[in-house]
């Protein structure tokens, strides 16, 4: 992977410092995870360093690189497989199908239908999940492919939000002002700038984007919550599945993005908008970035992960699930499409990116596949201002809907959310002679582009609705679907699905008065 760095050098100087006046034991919660501990339960404090102007886009894209096999797209000797549990079939021989692919390990997930089964090193998984496919007793087996966040390059200073003009927002928050505080929306991601903190990191070496970047050592790293997201009573039930705990940090800013767009404070006067305001937001951590990466974390962002993260997003109250991530290549994903099928049972509505990858082969996108069959589950596309698919934006039969993602080739082509400030938190984009620990307590509203950003504009109308009343998750797609405004060749096609989403149409289009 690659990345271009940009902005000022940090002064890490001030992080030790705030460190030193800070320091407190060790949490339980984080006691013996991999290279992190935490410090202080509190910070300093978010920066605000409101509307920023970036003059050079910057590539970026998702996963992480470095050590332990990760220029593979699975984690090396891991394996999920679901065996037939079910009257009439023949009983399950875990112990025979361990024997017979040389497994040293067989064991069930928290939050899992499914088990994982581990290899001895240097054992391929690939080749072992397709022998462990022919018997008779397995319903499937699969490596535990990764799965990276989606979102093209953040942009120059872009207009601000033509995004919810062009879908209709303004009329259908005359309908519906933000939505309730009884729907819970979950944010699956990188995780969420939800609170204020202080951890410790135990940074190793690795090869970057402009090469080998030194060990830092134990280095000291504030968090804040964002400024325009809201209070701590906001968020509910968070849950971190890279790092085992209960403290879904965003370590990337992309999550942090993401949930801007689905519910950004709005209408108090501070910084942009987002589409259901007044809904709580679940923050679930379930991909990871390149400081995951560097901090050495215990999990990376994998199926077999996101699988948990969706079932345990929809056992805890969601009633809706933003996936903006995914995974190109490699064979299906069924793990994640039982997920699904178990979330929307449970009352939950998706939305799922179609994948950024058409310029580079438009390979189908393996989780938005599995995602497309269930009613109640949507794969959205991305469009530009001018409402026509965003040339990144994934042409497949599985699309079902489009919202606005962004475009870069056209003006003020971003779609606008508070994160965190590039110059503060994407040290490993500097060349390794300025290289240094991160902040995550500096913000800046930027520009992005993928269809990342387009499908939390799903994921807030779906919230919308919800508030209405309409609780079935596949009424709320069917009716999405009813009243988009139809983009391309009339009727469905696989550049826009049903069409461009219509919030005020959707809204009023199921008997709404106003």
């Amino acid at each position: 992977m690659t990345h271009s760095g940009r902005r000022t050098r940090l002064d890490a100087l001030c992080i030790v410092a705030l460190a030193a006046a800070l320091w407190t034991a060790v949490d339980a919660d984080d006691a013996g995870q991999s290279g992190r501990s935490l410090l202080q339960p509190v910070s300093a404090g978010a920066v605000d360093r409101g509307y920023l102007d970036e003059a050079t886009p910057v590539p970026r894209t998702g996963g992480r690189a470095g050590a332990r096999g990760d220029l593979l797209p699975y984690v090396p000797g891991r394996v999920i497989v679901k065996f037939r549990d079910r009257a009439g079939a023949a009983p399950p021989s875990r112990v025979e199908a361990l024997r017979e692919i040389g497994g040293t390990r067989l064991e069930r997930p928290a939050s899992a239908d499914f088990e994982v089964l581990t290899l001895p090193e240097g054992a391929d998984p690939v080749a072992a999940a397709a022998a462990l496919s022919r018997r008779p007793d397995v319903q499937y087996a699969q490596a535990d492919y990764r799965v990276y966040p989606y979102f093209r390059p953040n942009d120059p200073l872009y207009s601000r939000q033509w995004n919810l003009p062009l879908i209709n927002l303004e009329a259908a928050w005359d309908i519906n002002r933000g939505g309730a505080q009884t729907v819970v929306v979950a944010v699956l991601d990188t995780g969420v700038a939800y609170k204020d903190a202080i951890y410790q990191y135990t940074a190793g070496a690795w090869v970057g984007p402009l090469g080998f970047y030194p060990a830092l050592g134990r280095v000291t790293v504030p968090y804040a919550a964002a400024p325009d997201l809201g209070g701590p009573s906001r968020f509910v039930a968070p849950r971190d599945f890279i790092w085992n705990s209960s403290d879904p940090v965003d370590t990337d800013g992309h999550g942090t993005h993401v949930a801007g767009t689905v519910g950004q404070l709005t209408d108090n006067g501070l910084g942009a908008a987002g589409v259901a305001f007044n809904v709580r937001i679940m923050p679930v951590k379930c991909i990871t970035a390149d400081w995951d990466d560097i901090f050495d974390s215990p999990n990376v962002g994998t199926d077999s992960i996101v699988a948990q993260a969706i079932r345990y997003a929809a056992d805890n109250g969601a009633k809706v699930l933003n996936l903006s991530l995914g995974r190109s290549g490699g064979p299906p994903a069924p793990v994640v499409g039982d997920a699904l099928r178990y979330a929307v049972s449970r009352g939950a509505f998706i939305a799922v990116a179609a994948g950024n990858d058409y310029e580079d082969g438009n390979p189908i996108e393996r989780l938005a596949e599995q995602a497309a069959p269930i009613n109640g589950a949507m794969v959205v596309a991305a469009v530009g201002p001018d409402g026509s698919r965003a040339f990144y934006s994934g042409v497949q039969s599985y699309v079902e809907i489009a919202a606005p993602g962004g475009n870069s080739r056209l003006p003020d082509g971003g779609v606008i959310q508070q994160t965190y400030d590039a110059s503060t938190s994407e040290q490993w984009a500097r060349p390794p002679s300025q290289y240094g620990p991160p902040r995550f307590d500096v913000f800046a509203f930027r520009s992005f582009q993928g269809t990342s950003m387009a499908t939390p504009h799903v994921a807030g109308l779906a919230a919308l609705l919800i508030s209405q009343g309409v609780t079935s998750p596949a009424a709320v797609e069917a009716a999405i679907k009813r009243f988009a405004t139809d983009r391309g060749p009339a009727g469905r096609d696989d550049e826009y699905g049903a069409g461009l989403v219509d919030a005020r149409a959707t809204l009023r289009g199921l008997g709404i008065i106003r």
